[in-house]
Order: structure tokens, then C-alpha cells, then sequence
């Protein structure tokens, strides 16, 4: 049987590990199926359809499937996905989608959200994400797997944030942040700052994907070339290099242009 503290409050009809740990003055809703392992600190409320992987840690305080601040909703049913391996830490908030963005928010694994992060309607993030302190994603975000976004930053909504992206504190990010590459700024003046090569060492990326990356990025950005010009170049001399290729698409996909 799940360990379930006498203060807790667990509906009928939610599905809990026999492994889950449920902590004190914590809610877990009916449409609730959280995995093995898992441990739900304090005054941690999972509501509406939530849907947890195994060996998720919610420190305390943290709100999970609430609905979607989103003038438009209506009470439709939709729900979050929560893969494995994940620690939310105090008072993290993570809404439920809508009918108009696909109605679904998915997490993926190994993600560590910091205290007061938050994760808006119709998101979807990847795996090895972090998120730092108070870390806010508008409605209908993408961000990309091992990427980061730093404390009190803001992604407007429906932007992109690619693979490898390295989102400096206190940025605001209107436009797509581009994979592998630093981002730093306010509204009005964030801008790239090179590859982020220290992590992607740490990630295990070769010598050579780096340097045809730092390659790209000076053809794309520091180059006096148009930048369709400057991508069929990047293409055509770089294109062997995975992440070369995986960046060019990328800005090739952008419909909120990028930012540099």
C-alpha cells in the first residue's frame, strides 16, 4: 500500500503506486495516476486529469493539473502528462492545456523545476530541462530537450525554445530562442551570445560538432551575408555536422522569427 499520511486527501478513483510516498496536507484528485517511487511533499495539490511517471519528487507546496489561465477556457476536460524522474521543487504550478492548443501539457523526464517555476496551457518540454528559479512559460511554448531557462525569465507564448538553448537570468524571450546558442537580454534588447559551448561539452557534444557549430553561427550572425543566403551556405559547407543541420532547421521552422 501507497504511505499515505492521515492529513492527506486522496479521492476515490486515483490511481497511486504501491511505492508512492503522499506527505501531509496534500490533495491528489480523482482523475489523478501518479507511477512507482514517487513522492508528493507537503501541500501538494494534483487536480483535474494528471497523469505522473515514476519516481517524480514534488518537494512542497507545488499545484499540478489546475486549469489553464486562459479567458477562452470553458471547464473542457484536459490534463497534463508527467514523464519519470522529475523533482518540482516548492510552490511549482503547472496548468492543464486547452481545447484550442491541442488540450494536453507534457513533461518530459529528468526535468528539475526550482522554486515558483511555471509551466502555462498547452506547453510541451522535453527531457533534461532545467528551470530555474521562477522560470515562466506563457500558453503554447516549446522547449527543447537539455535545454535551460534561467531564474525569472519569461518565453511569450508561443515561442520555441531549441535543443541545447541556454536562456540567461532575467531575459524576455518574444521570438524563437535558437538550439545550442546562449540567449541573454530584457524585452527590448535580448540577443545571442555564441554557442554554448561549456554546455555542451558537459553534454558530451565532440570538438567537431562544436566548432561546426561556432562555423554556423559566425556565417548566420557575424557574416554580411542575407540570412537565406547565409543558411544555404551553412548548409551546403556544414550540413554533415547533426547539430549544424538540426539549427538550420530550426530557423528554417520559425514562424515568430528568432532571436539574435
Amino acid at each position: 500500500m501507497p504511505k499515505i499520511h492521515p492529513t492527506a486527501v486522496v479521492e476515490p478513483g486515483a490511481r497511486i503506486a504501491e511505492s508512492c510516498e503522499i506527505g501531509p496536507l496534500t490533495y491528489v484528485g480523482s482523475d489523478v495516476t501518479i507511477g512507482e517511487e514517487s513522492i508528493l511533499g507537503p501541500h501538494t495539490c494534483l487536480t483535474g486529469k494528471v497523469t505522473v511517471g515514476e519516481r517524480n519528487t514534488f518537494v512542497s507546496h507545488v499545484a499540478v493539473g489546475g486549469p489553464p489561465q486562459d479567458l477562452k477556457y470553458k471547464g473542457e476536460p484536459t490534463e497534463v502528462i508527467i514523464g519519470s524522474d522529475n523533482v518540482f521543487r516548492e510552490f511549482v504550478t503547472v496548468n492543464r492545456g486547452t481545447v484550442g492548443g491541442g488540450g494536453v501539457v507534457r513533461l518530459g523526464s529528468n526535468i528539475l523545476m526550482m522554486a515558483y517555476s511555471h509551466v502555462a496551457h498547452d506547453c510541451q518540454v522535453g527531457d533534461d530541462v532545467i528551470f530555474a528559479n521562477a522560470a515562466t512559460l506563457a500558453g503554447h511554448v516549446h522547449v527543447g530537450a537539455h535545454s535551460t531557462v534561467g531564474a525569472f525569465s519569461a518565453v511569450h507564448q508561443f515561442c520555441r525554445v531549441g535543443d541545447y538553448a541556454f536562456i540567461g537570468g532575467f531575459s524576455v524571450i518574444t521570438k524563437d530562442a535558437l538550439p545550442f546558442i546562449k540567449t541573454v537580454g530584457a524585452r527590448s534588447d535580448a540577443k545571442i551570445y555564441g554557442i554554448n559551448t561549456i554546455g555542451l561539452e558537459r553534454k558530451g557534444f565532440s570538438k567537431e560538432s562544436i566548432e561546426g557549430l561556432r562555423s554556423a553561427y559566425r556565417l548566420l550572425f557575424q557574416s554580411d551575408l542575407l540570412l537565406k543566403e547565409a543558411l544555404d551556405k551553412v548548409e551546403a559547407e556544414l550540413g554533415f555536422v547533426e547539430a549544424v543541420g538540426q539549427l538550420v532547421s530550426f530557423i528554417r521552422e520559425s514562424e515568430r522569427g528568432i532571436q539574435r
